[in-house]
């Protein structure tokens, strides 16, 4: 089944959740519909119309935001006085409570892509009383491992890229969390080297996806460059925030409290993170749970197969 037509939103609005922060939300379907929550990825970047376009807008009333410091919430990451010590898991998870009750949800599905797989997996773990299912696609659970395997595990498949990045790094943080030493970078009073890390970091995304297109629009933005990278540094360099989980990580340590949860992962059989078989991991650790894989695609839930899995996987919880 193809995408649904996209759709305007008929509610918008601003919540102050705290800590100098106020949060973009909005909501487009059926405001009678089954409430579902959009995650978008990043960590650090934003809601945009293609994801409505997953759902039947006459079975769902559909809810994205844009997380803390993304998009249209404010203060940005992009601005260097912006405060990224509130910025963190257990307050993003805050805010998606604070935003259910005040849109007078009691339970909603729970929809996330790459790093929204790692909150909404998280969120369900933590609120399992208000999510009643889970579509979740480009799946992670940020691990340590995963961190490390895109930030140096793959370096062997791209050598030449993987040689660029580590010489932004100052000779003595070669070694170790890359993905902190970058965000020290990025994080430094001098604006050119904050401007060059953040060029860095983007470039060496853009060399590690599994596939066509090799250039990504939104990176050659450089308020937006900045504001990305720094988002996902501060939480790559700092275990995303979710405590100490052992080998595996906090959020497949806790997938046995998914349990009762019915949920559909829709992953790219070439996506990246495939190679420490966290997916399939994750899948047998959590009761309920179908894992959909798709052939031939990497880390990308626009393509074709994959937005048709994702839409018949939304389909079929509508009628739940």
């Amino acid at each position: 089944m193809p995408t649904y037509p996209e759709i305007e939103p008929y509610d918008h609005g601003i919540l102050d959740v705290g800590d100098g922060n106020r949060v973009y939300w909005e909501v487009c379907g059926n405001p009678r519909g089954k409430p579902a929550v959009v995650l978008h990825g990043g960590p650090g970047s934003s809601a945009n119309a293609w994801f409505p376009r997953l759902f039947d807008p006459e079975a769902y009333r559909v809810v994205m935001l844009d997380q803390r410091g993304c998009g249209r919430s404010t203060p940005p990451a992009s601005e260097y006085g912006t405060d990224m010590s509130v910025n963190t898991t257990d307050r993003l998870i805050a805010d998606l409570e604070l935003l259910r009750r005040h849109l007078g949800i009691g339970r909603w599905l729970v929809w996330g892509v790459s790093w929204g797989s790692v909150l909404g997996l998280r969120y369900a773990q933590t609120h399992p009383e208000a999510v009643t299912e889970l579509v979740l696609t480009g799946v992670a659970t940020g691990s340590d491992a995963e961190v490390a395997l895109l930030t140096k595990g793959l370096g062997q498949f791209f050598p030449e890229a993987f040689e660029r990045f580590l010489a932004e790094l100052p000779e003595g943080e070669r070694e170790g969390n890359l993905a902190a030493a970058y965000n020290r970078l990025i994080e430094s009073p001098d604006e050119a080297v904050r401007v060059s890390a953040a060029r860095a970091w983007t470039d060496w995304e853009t060399a590690i996806a599994a596939q066509p297109p090799r250039s990504v629009p939104r990176y050659e933005d450089p308020v937006f460059r900045y504001g990305f990278a720094r988002t996902v540094t501060h939480y790559w360099g700092n275990g995303h925030f979710l405590g100490e989980g052992g080998d595996d990580g906090v959020v497949l340590r806790d997938a046995p409290l998914l349990k009762g949860i019915p949920g559909t992962l829709v992953q790219g059989s070439l996506d990246p993170g495939n190679l420490l078989g966290i997916v399939w991991r994750l899948h047998h650790a959590w009761p309920g749970s179908e894992l959909v894989l798709i052939d031939d695609v990497g880390h990308n839930a626009g393509a074709p197969d994959m937005a048709e899995a994702l839409v018949e996987a939304t389909d079929r919880y509508a009628k739940g």
